[in-house]
């Protein structure tokens, strides 16, 4: 069987080559595609066509994407977690070092320069750019996370005192960061406490305007607030505030709005923190390679909408099951397989807010009967997509 894939943006070939032979990618299926890949192309809006099963953002952010939309329809929605971690950890320190010395600023000085003495008059007038060392700095991180670790972590090893604060930290994620980084269980630590802090979390109702008045409030003077999560985590009219009033010394965000060009105190990059040659390749590569998985064997990983869902197909045939999360399900799934004789080698059923997702082995060689079973599913009202997947004999 050949998949169809579409691509949306410029997707690194080298990454695009783990979907393998069996893949067709933007090629003559491609208005009738089993899977979408794509970076920051906007999807709302759109209709998905009903043959689409998968979109994977080659990233982390789902913004661009209708999650609610995709789940209604089946759609399985991916991203690449960690892929541009490395990118975004070092645009984030350049962040911090800029900040403490002002290079930007005295280099635009420095090229206004005219006359034969261009020596003397940076000599005299350097010391107008004197900054600070981050040495004994106290770095905040909010969302410690891929990136958030990392950060945590090197900014250690730069001499800041690092402080970080996550209540949904995972365990793996727990053991990366160092025992030097002091947890703090109430954000105001990290307001009040901070000389430097930068944000790595999702946006939503929640994490909307984590930086708002209120925060701002709580802390000293002079903080420098770094965004290069999402530009909304930040309200912008009350940042405006706490510059005029000396509270904020400097916002750098990679998330450009009219109201933040050319503001003093506001250092604006065009979405470059995951914008390098090794982040897209990364990204393109897992990207590929959860749409290859989850297509081939059914199986998923690092979906936003759906559980991970992993087990060895070794029985005949398998169903994948996109279900509304309703009482009682997994027990009808079991009755309508009884009730055509056929025996379940293996069944894994697992749920994420609204919506669950079934793995179905089947201990069954009549294909005449495992059809019959997809068709009583396909008819189930709460039973949202159905596929079937033979087992592999390659």
């Amino acid at each position: 069987m050949v998949f169809s894939v579409k691509t949306f943006n410029n997707i690194h070939k080298i990454g695009l080559a783990k979907l393998g032979d069996a893949f067709a990618i933007d090629g003559e299926r491609a208005a009738d595609p089993d899977a979408y890949i794509l970076r920051s192309q906007s999807l709302h809006g759109e209709t998905f066509p009903k043959s689409l099963k998968a979109i994977a953002r080659a990233g982390a952010g789902t913004n661009n994407i209708p999650i609610d939309q995709a789940s209604e329809s089946g759609i399985v929605v991916f991203n690449t977690p960690g892929a541009n971690a490395n990118a975004v950890k070092e645009a984030v320190l350049t962040a911090i070092l800029l900040s403490a010395r002002d290079y930007l600023s005295a280099n635009s000085w420095a090229n206004s320069l005219v006359g034969e003495d261009i020596p003397k008059q940076i000599e005299a007038g350097k010391s107008q750019f004197a900054g600070s060392e981050i040495a004994g700095k106290t770095l905040g991180v909010i969302g410690l996370g891929a990136i958030g670790a990392r950060i945590a972590n090197d900014a250690r090893r730069l001499g800041m005192n690092v402080l970080g604060y996550d209540p949904y930290v995972s365990i793996e994620t727990a053991w990366s960061i160092s025992s030097h980084v002091q947890r703090v269980s109430d954000l105001k630590e990290i307001f009040s406490q901070s000389d430097y802090i930068t944000i790595h979390v999702p946006l939503t109702d929640d994490t909307k305007h984590t930086f708002d008045s209120t925060a701002f409030a709580q802390m000293k003077k002079d903080t420098v607030i770094i965004n290069f999560a999402r530009a909304e985590l930040v309200d912008n009219q009350a940042l405006f505030e706490a510059l005029e009033a000396g509270v904020v010394r400097r916002y750098v965000t990679d998330f450009g709005t009219k109201d933040l060009l050319n503001k003093e105190g506001v250092t604006v990059f065009p979405h470059l923190g995951g914008s390098t040659q090794e982040a897209e390749l990364n990204c393109a590569i897992m990207a590929s390679q959860t749409v290859r998985r989850f297509l081939e064997t059914g199986e998923i990983t690092n979906a936003v909408n759906f559980p991970n869902m992993h087990q060895v197909q070794e029985a005949p045939y398998r169903i994948t099951l996109i279900n509304k999360n309703v009482p009682n399900i997994v027990a009808k799934i079991s009755t309508a397989v009884s009730e055509l004789d056929i025996n379940i080698d293996n069944i894994l059923n697992r749920s994420k807010g609204d919506y669950a997702y079934t793995l179905l082995d089947l201990d069954e060689t009549d294909a005449a009967k495992v059809d019959q079973l997809v068709a009583l599913f396909e008819a189930s009202e709460n039973i949202i997509r159905v596929r079937l997947i033979p087992l592999a004999t390659s």
